[in-house]
């Protein structure tokens, strides 16, 4: 598929061409959080794009870090020490954090969003380390350098526990060579595939990389100068008795352009479209290998023309994460903590399991999220969410009317607030006027007369609101449409 996106970098400036309008910022906030009630984005409508950009990315750099449960750094052994078993509690420690990923995608906006297209891109696998309090500092990392210095990011998140015994960092030794963080290293992590590298500069990194062994299954591990690798290695070319932090000084040093392209594509993909502007990323890398700064190269790209470009709705397919709490903050359907596994389980058998993506390289995204088997979950996700509300139980059939009237702002015309619930999930509404008919006869219903919509006895008060507005989410949630943000 063809970008179609041929505006520039320049701050997007709204004009009678191109207005701030409900679909900009939908779709603003759609790709830096995941979504926003229809009341936030009449907020942001009396101000321009360019300030809620920032607010958006200040509120993300601000943001500490979840706070560390009290077992966070605890090892195995202090676990065993104090009357656990060791097996049951690490199983709970580690549910714990699957709900906290849920809850803190809920809250946390731009900075989890980050997060997760960091989790994706320096991915580790909690079935590989099996270790809860290794899976919290991995986190923690991602979401301290989610917005800072790549540079920084790339040195901490290799020495972090869960990554050393994922890639088999903890088993390179220096008579006992493993290759598998350096390759990962250069072809995930900062290169790319066959991207300014050899199977030399691999084999001679991971001898720099020796020596962080020390320490048993889910204690600290920690660096044992015997088993180092104290050689001279042949990095890029450059000779020396290099450890782990020259050998990322060397790296950046030497392929800094290669890595700022790389790493910008990557963020261009996750946030403007799969197809990229070659253009758009050499303007940026220029700008981001100079220090490797993230914040200001994403506020750059998000205040852009290009960013905001028509051509730039609908062109990215929603996630299982996206799909689901999307919809829980467009709605502002209530929910709680306790609901928070749940999701996480539901969202997981849509393909998107946080701490255990496919493999090294991740999940691919896009059309790789849709196959026969994951579109009906990604359907039964959000009808989940419905469901639950509508639960005479435990559920707030209002919430179902409350959120139409959030919508409708005002409007009792049925045509009116149809068109208006549909076109605040689908990034460009609808493909013709018969699909907002055939909506708005779903609507209406066959048990309500049609003359109520015209004499003013229906109205948003009245009693099969809620049933009504199932019967449209059933309709919404099918479209293609849908699916994209």
């Amino acid at each position: 598929m063809e970008n179609c996106n041929l505006s520039s970098l320049q701050v997007f400036e709204p004009s009678a061409d191109n207005p701030w309008n409900i679909e900009r910022a939908q779709h603003l906030y759609r790709r830096l959080t995941f979504g926003a009630t229809p009341e936030i984005i009449r907020v942001a409508l009396t101000k321009t794009p360019e300030e809620i950009v920032d607010v958006l990315v200040d509120e993300a750099k601000n943001l500490l870090p979840t706070p560390a449960p009290e077992w966070a750094g605890k090892g195995r052994e202090q676990l065993i020490n104090e009357g656990f078993d060791f097996e049951e509690i690490n199983q709970e420690h580690k549910q714990e954090m699957f709900a906290r990923a849920v809850k803190d995608a809920r809250n946390n906006n731009l900075r989890d969003i980050l997060t997760l297209f960091w989790h994706n891109h320096f991915v580790t696998q909690h079935s590989a380390y099996n270790c809860a309090s290794y899976m919290f500092e991995y986190y923690h990392t991602l979401q301290q350098y989610s917005l800072g210095n790549f540079k920084e990011f790339v040195r901490k998140i290799g020495l972090t526990n869960a990554m050393l015994a994922f890639l088999n960092g903890k088993s390179n030794k220096k008579n006992k060579p493993n290759e598998n963080y350096a390759r990962e290293l250069y072809e995930l992590f900062t290169l790319g595939e066959n991207n300014g590298y050899t199977q030399q500069d691999i084999e001679e990194t991971s001898k720099a990389l020796t020596g962080y062994n020390l320490g048993g299954y889910c204690e600290q591990i920690e660096f044992d100068p015997n088993t180092f690798n104290d050689s001279e290695k042949n990095i890029f070319g450059r000779i020396g008795n290099w450890n782990y932090d020259q050998a990322i000084d060397i790296l950046f040093e030497e392929k800094a352009p290669l890595i700022a392209k790389f790493i910008i594509g990557k963020l261009y993909r996750y946030f403007i479209s799969p197809e990229v502007d070659q253009l758009i990323i050499d303007e940026l890398a220029i700008e981001f290998e100079a220090n490797f700064e993230l914040e200001p190269i994403l506020r750059k790209l998000f205040k852009s023309e290009h960013f905001f470009d028509y051509n730039a709705l609908a062109t990215l397919i929603k996630s299982p994460y996206d799909i689901n709490i999307n919809f829980l903050k467009v709605t502002n359907f209530p929910i709680s903590d306790e609901d928070n596994i749940g999701l996480y389980w539901q969202i997981s058998n849509a393909g998107q399991r946080y701490f255990q993506p496919v493999d090294v390289a991740g999940w691919q995204g896009d059309y790789d999220w849709i196959n026969t088997s994951t579109l009906t979950a990604r359907w039964d996700i959000v009808m989940n969410n419905v469901w639950r509300v509508w639960n005479e139980n435990n559920g707030n059939r209002e919430a179902l009317r409350d959120f139409v009237k959030s919508v409708a702002n005002g409007s009792e015309d049925v045509t009116i607030i149809v068109r208006s619930v549909i076109d605040t999930f689908l990034p460009k509404g609808l493909n013709s006027e018969a699909n907002y008919t055939d909506a708005t006869d779903i609507f209406k219903t066959d048990f309500i007369p049609g003359e109520y919509f015209t004499n003013g006895i229906w109205t948003l008060d009245y009693p099969s609101v809620p049933w009504q507005m199932i019967l449209l989410f059933q309709y919404i949630i099918r479209l293609p449409e849908f699916q994209l943000k």
